[in-house]
Parts: structure tokens; C-alpha cells; sequence
């Protein structure tokens, strides 16, 4: 163990792990092993939704010092729902995440080790990074939304399938749903940008990727106070057949070809219908949604060239 991780021995981590996970032995492991050098670790298993948010802001009220999300995604946004309940001027819990979930697309993205001792380790020997949250309603999150085609994807794709297939199950789904992919009428409003027609996929991004590894906002950043807003529009009766290529089979280079993309501070959607939106891997309906930055509002448990990082900004080709 190195001298930093002594030297924060007091550090007080609580790790809220999703119950799927709770036999979890390289966790076990880990724990076990930083426990041994002083580290102050409580794990809190949840059980059913809404847990994970409940034992974060537990875990605001008892003034410890960092949070982990041990799980998916969506276990990252309820933690990350639950933190953003104590008022920022009081001082939130550092996050911290161990990716543990199907996709992991936050982690991937970030360069998040995969191995839970790699990444307990980096939560508690490094500095948290100040990143951005975005909130639409009275919802958080610090990855993506997304609307459109890829929703009814990740939505719909059953938990056995994403459990014993990963990534390739979207893919599955996906085939099974080509029949039925239908365009959405909306309106797009934001600082200098108006966009009006029908998309097949929405990106709202703080961070970069979604839906089993698709870069919808490749270039996303989490701390530079902006969103990025990628549209794939219906331009063609060609965009519905040539959608699940660009989701699915070239690895994204038409996709992101094919998108308009924006940064912008804040954006307000109006559809013609009801929309699905996946917030990290979370459900919400509606027809008309405002989005806006909360700048700087967590702090998280990164690697120093993590990729999503403004200073990093342009370097990934450098970082090993």
C-alpha cells in the first residue's frame, strides 16, 4: 500500500453495492485488504430501487467523506441522485466507482479500472475531480440521456440477456425491434442553436458514451460546464434502414457523420408526443424537457488522464 493511502487512512468510504453483486469475491477482496491498512470502509447492500439514493443521503447526514457506487449505471445515478440532495454549500461526499454492471458505460468512458481493487484503490489514493451534473426535472445525472432508437434498446433489453451476453445483447434487441423503429418530431432550443424536424436518436451528454458502448457525444467533457447535444435526424426514408448499421455494425464512424452535434450550457426539448428519455439507465416521460449544467456541483474519484477531463482534452492517443 503506498504512502497515500496511508496518509488518508481516516478517509471514510461508504460503498453502497448493488444487490446483484453482494457475493462479489474480488470486492470482498479488496475491501478486505484496504480495511487491513486502516482504511475506514462500511459497504451497504441495496435491495430493491430506490435504495441506493436513500443510503447516499444517508451517507450525506453521517458526513462521510465518499460514496461509491458499486454496480451499473443506473446504481451510479441513483448514488449520483442521492449525493445532490445535500445543498453543495454543506459539502457533498466526495464519488467514487466501482464498475460492476453490464455495459459500465460511465466507467469505460473515464477510464475506470474494471477490477475492483484498481478502483478502490484509485478512489482512495487520489484527489476527487470537480465535474458537472445535469439536471432536467427534479433529476440528476452525470452521464447521458438518451431519446429516440437507442432508448427502446436499452430499455427493453431483459436483465438475463444483458447478464449472460453483455454488450451483444443490445445488439440482439435491437434486431428484434428494426421493424418497429420509428422517428420522433421534436424542437431543440439552446444558446445559439435552434433545431426543429424528426431525429431517430438523441444524445444529451456530460459524458460520452450510452447503450453498450455507442459514442453519441465522443467528445464530451465532464467539467467544462457544458452539455453535448448529438441529433441524428431523419433526413430520408435510407436513415430507418441504415440506423441499426450506425448503432450497431460499423463501430460508429457513419454515425457520427451522419449527427448534428452542439455544446451548449442548457437545452429545452419539446416534442410532438410523449418521449422516452434514458437517463443513465433510468426512465423518464414526458413531452416537454429543459436540461441545464449544474457546474461543478460533485466531486469524483478519476484517473489523472482520464479522457473526460478539460486538461486531458485532445490527448486520449497519448493515454495508455
Amino acid at each position: 500500500m503506498s504512502g497515500k493511502a496511508q496518509q488518508k487512512a481516516r478517509q471514510h468510504i461508504r460503498i453502497i453495492l448493488h444487490g446483484k453483486e453482494a457475493q462479489n469475491i474480488a470486492l470482498r477482496d479488496a475491501v478486505r485488504l484496504l480495511r487491513s491498512h486502516d482504511c475506514m470502509i462500511d459497504v451497504r447492500v441495496t435491495w430493491e430501487e430506490g435504495d441506493a439514493r436513500r443510503l447516499a443521503r444517508e451517507a450525506c447526514q453521517l458526513d462521510v467523506d465518499t460514496v461509491v457506487a458499486a454496480g451499473g449505471d443506473g446504481t451510479v445515478n441513483e448514488v449520483v441522485n442521492g449525493l445532490m440532495s445535500k445543498p453543495q454549500t454543506s459539502g457533498r461526499p466526495s464519488l467514487g466507482v466501482i464498475p460492476l454492471g453490464t455495459a459500465n458505460d460511465f466507467a469505460q468512458a473515464c477510464r475506470i479500472p474494471l477490477a475492483p481493487l484498481e478502483a478502490l484503490l484509485l478512489i482512495s489514493e487520489l484527489p476527487a475531480e470537480p465535474i458537472d451534473v445535469i439536471q432536467v426535472a427534479d433529476r440528476y445525472f452525470i452521464n447521458m440521456a438518451t431519446g429516440g432508437f437507442g432508448t427502446q434498446i436499452t430499455t427493453s433489453t431483459p436483465e438475463e440477456l444483458k447478464r449472460a451476453l453483455g454488450g451483444v445483447a443490445y445488439f440482439l434487441t435491437g434486431m428484434t425491434q428494426f421493424t418497429s423503429i420509428a422517428a420522433v418530431a421534436g424542437e431543440l432550443k439552446a444558446p445559439g442553436f435552434h433545431w426543429q424536424g424528426e431525429f431517430m436518436v438523441l444524445g444529451v451528454g456530460n459524458g460520452r458514451q450510452a447503450g453498450g458502448g455507442h459514442e453519441l457525444c465522443p467528445d464530451a467533457l465532464l467539467d467544462d460546464g457544458l452539455m453535448d447535444v448529438s441529433i441524428l435526424p431523419q433526413s430520408d426514408q435510407r436513415t430507418l434502414a441504415d440506423t441499426m448499421q450506425y448503432l450497431m455494425l460499423d463501430g460508429g464512424a457513419a454515425l457520427q457523420e451522419a449527427m448534428i452535434h452542439q455544446r451548449v450550457p442548457w437545452l429545452e426539448l419539446r416534442a410532438a408526443q410523449l418521449l422516452n428519455i434514458n437517463l443513465d439507465g433510468e426512465p423518464l416521460s414526458d413531452q416537454n424537457m429543459s436540461f441545464r449544467v449544474c457546474s461543478e456541483a460533485l466531486k469524483l474519484h478519476l484517473p489523472r488522464h482520464s479522457p473526460v477531463l478539460s486538461r486531458n482534452a485532445g490527448k486520449e492517443n497519448e493515454i495508455s
